[in-house]
């Protein structure tokens, strides 16, 4: 635990970090509010994506997953440092995606990287005022004709 950091807070940072995983995932884009501040800026540049306010941004990042039905996001090495209302949390992810190309198998991609956070406590509990994903590992190759959607 950071000194600095209370353990509820610690806690509650990190369990948004995980909620972000999962509102992707199962697409439960009806969470981003319980994860995002208002105003909040999402950057996906690395991944060949979109950077902006996180509700268009989300909204390119659903018809970026749409090919790709099947995801599972892990968060590991979270690191969390808390300075009053605000927080910076660092956390690496290794987020598989795939779709079924027949009834006995998958294509599967796997992205990998870290997400860099700004948070901010607001009176409903923490949430991210500015995302950054590094994308720094593709591990398997989009299909061929593929286009990240714009």
């Amino acid at each position: 635990m950071i000194a600095n950091a209370s353990h509820d807070d610690w806690r509650a940072i990190e369990q948004v970090l995980y909620d972000y995983a999962w509102m992707v995932d199962q697409r439960k884009w009806e969470m981003m509010d319980s994860v995002f501040a208002p105003g909040a800026i999402i950057d996906y540049t690395s991944t060949g994506g979109q950077k902006g306010l996180y509700r268009p941004t989300l909204e390119w990042l659903d018809r970026a997953l749409a090919p790709w039905p099947i995801n599972l996001h892990h968060i590991t090495n979270v690191s969390i440092r808390v300075s009053g209302d605000s927080a910076d949390a660092r956390c690496y992810f290794l987020a598989p995606m795939g779709r079924k190309i027949s009834d006995s198998s998958q294509e599967v991609i796997t992205n990998a990287g870290y997400y860099l956070d700004a948070l901010v406590r607001m009176p409903t509990g923490w949430r991210i005022k500015e995302r950054v994903c590094h994308q720094t590992v593709r591990i398997g190759a989009l299909p061929v004709g593929y286009a990240i959607p714009g």
